[in-house]
């Protein structure tokens, strides 16, 4: 019967699916965002993102549904939509073709948790997570509601003929703008500034996670921007196509370009910025991906990916607002770009195709307008949220993390043990490897002296990327034993050699270490230090350096034998 009642009302089942299959896409960026967030931030935080990227769109979905649709589609207003509580009214006359009312909700509710969540990477690692559960419900509940009552709900900018096809300024303008304010007023990561104003670099604990995130997000993107057709009937089959190849290109050219333009700027391919390249190209295409040839997308896709690299360090070095992930240059500047290059690009309107200035015009007073609605009542719940529960957590909290202080969590990877900020190895100076009583039959053996013989120390540093290559260097030439010790260090060049998103690491920065000690009675020194430098040289700096001293005396514990007797049978 109830199938009977839905062809008769004139719904569509391959519309229907479209827009359901589009909206699992859409939920499934929630994992995406919350991969880059983590993996661009310190592990001591990786439980308080993945926390908070669930609970925007739990907090998010019940308060879309209580205030937040009706806000958005509700009436006739041209500034905002009405209050239907728990959405009781008619919408037939506004629902796309052929789908239903609860599948087109779900597919909105899922946009409107995504503008919720950027703001997440922005203020991460010092902010509150219980003020992060009220602006993030402030924004599903009305912030959102109301410029996306404007711009898809039939409100004036509809009415102008705005065009923001998915949502670069619906969604992630919004999104990113939010993040800005709320980074700015929240302030930096103790550490990302020196006095002087000087940025630094806090580098993200798992490039991978960040890479996974990235690619979840793309593949999610067919569904944000091919699903917003809400049909597959018709042209929109056609469109959909369209989409697909505009959305793909922009995503791709973007990386491609900022990876060059990294090369260039910081001498090699910077592999954050790259990533963030590509979220960007796919922001500043999702406006008009339906209205673009695949030679438009191409284009937004350079320009996009350099202006992320410029945005990223304008907002880190020159604003001085700290940014982990990158959310503001992606969401807020990629997204208000990409919706101003719809009036360049757009094949019906656009101004490189003869359509003059009114399209350029009105996608630029709708970015504005946008940006004025959200930095106002941003503005307020922050500084309103600062004022009564606080903001920021302690200053103890966040050198802790926030894992364990807010969610009493001693650590996101509970294999490994939790390492201090100090720390990158599992124990520095903890002895690791004592190679004792190798093969070689000694020119003088155990308890016979050598007049005269003198003992020598020889220490090499070098990176442990070696230290197979050196052991088995240095027991071809017959030395028979050595201590490693993992260690960190640095040089002259106080461990920094290159970039991080722009930033050159100027903090004295301790880079992982291998120290092999070996005492040497029999074996010539010079030897031994010949045959280092041979293995470890490669003319780059962070060789290494060998320390030679002179070794008063030397006991064999088990024997008592002192000086060059000691050292026979094992020569360490």
């Amino acid at each position: 019967m109830e199938i009977i009642e839905a062809a008769a009302a004139g719904f569509s089942g391959v519309n229907t699916v479209w827009v359901l299959v589009a909206t699992a896409l859409v939920f499934f960026m929630q994992a995406g965002f919350a991969m880059v967030e983590t993996g661009f931030t310190r592990a001591k935080n990786a439980g308080n993102i993945i926390m908070k990227n669930l609970m925007d769109f739990c907090i998010g979905t019940p308060l879309y549904w209580l205030t937040g649709f009706g806000i958005m589609f509700a009436g006739s207003s041209g500034l905002v939509g009405g209050l239907d509580f728990m959405i009781r009214g008619d919408y037939s006359a506004m629902l796309p073709s052929g789908v239903p009312l609860w599948a087109f909700v779900i597919f909105q509710t899922v946009f409107c948790a995504t503008a919720a969540t950027i703001v997440s990477g922005a203020m991460a690692e010092r902010t509150r997570f219980s003020a992060y559960c009220i602006y993030s419900a402030v924004i599903s509940a009305l912030i959102y509601p109301v410029s996306g009552h404007w711009i898809w709900g039939g409100g004036w900018l509809a009415q102008l003929g705005f065009h923001d096809f998915a949502g670069s300024t619906a969604v992630h303008m919004v999104g990113g703008l939010s993040a800005l304010i709320g980074a700015a007023i929240l302030g930096p990561r103790i550490g990302k500034y020196n006095k002087d104003g000087k940025a630094n670099a806090i580098p993200g604990h798992s490039i991978t996670l960040g890479a996974l995130g990235v690619f979840i997000l793309w593949f999610c993107w067919f569904g944000f921007n091919g699903g917003s057709t809400v049909n597959m009937e018709g042209e929109s089959i056609i469109s959909a196509g369209r989409i697909f190849m505009t959305t793909n290109m922009a995503a791709a050219v973007a990386a491609c370009s900022t990876m060059a333009f990294t090369w260039i700027k910081y001498k090699k391919p910077d592999v954050s910025m790259t990533l963030n390249g590509a979220l960007a190209g796919l922001v500043a295409v999702t406006a008009g991906c339906d209205v673009v040839s695949p030679f438009g997308a191409f284009m937004i896709g350079v320009i996009s990916g350099v202006v992320i690299v410029l945005g990223v360090e304008f907002v880190d070095q020159k604003l001085k607002i700290d940014d982990p992930v990158g959310a503001v240059g992606v969401h807020c500047i990629c997204g208000a770009l990409g919706t101003i290059l719809v009036g360049f690009f757009a094949l019906d309107g656009g101004l490189l195709y003869g359509g003059g200035f009114k399209l350029l015009g009105t996608q630029l007073l709708g970015v504005l307008s946008v940006a004025a609605w959200v930095t106002v009542t941003m503005l307020i719940v922050f500084n309103v949220i600062k004022r009564t529960i606080g903001l920021r957590v302690e200053p103890e909290v966040e050198i802790q993390g926030l894992d364990k202080t807010e969610h009493a969590l001693s650590s996101a990877y509970a294999d490994f043990m939790p390492m201090s900020a100090m720390s990158i190895l599992p124990a520095v100076n903890e002895r690791i490897q004592t190679v004792e009583d190798e093969m070689r039959e000694k020119a003088y053996p155990s308890g016979q002296t050598k007049e005269g013989a003198v003992l020598t120390k020889v220490t090499i540093l070098f990176n442990p990327l070696h230290l197979d290559k050196m052991k088995d260097a240095m027991n071809a030439i017959g030395v028979t034993g050595m201590t490693v010790t993992s260690v960190v260090g640095c040089g002259l060049q106080k461990g920094k050699t290159d970039f991080y998103r722009g930033v050159k690491i100027e903090a004295l920065d301790l880079l992982p270490k291998v120290q092999m000690d070996i005492v040497v009675s029999s074996v010539p020194v010079d030897r031994v230090v010949e045959t280092a430098s041979s293995v470890l040289h490669t003319g780059r700096i962070g060789d290494g350096k060998i320390f030679v001293s002179r070794v008063e005396d030397a006991v064999k514990i088990s024997t008592g034998e002192r000086g060059y007797s000691a050292m026979q049978g094992t020569d360490v």
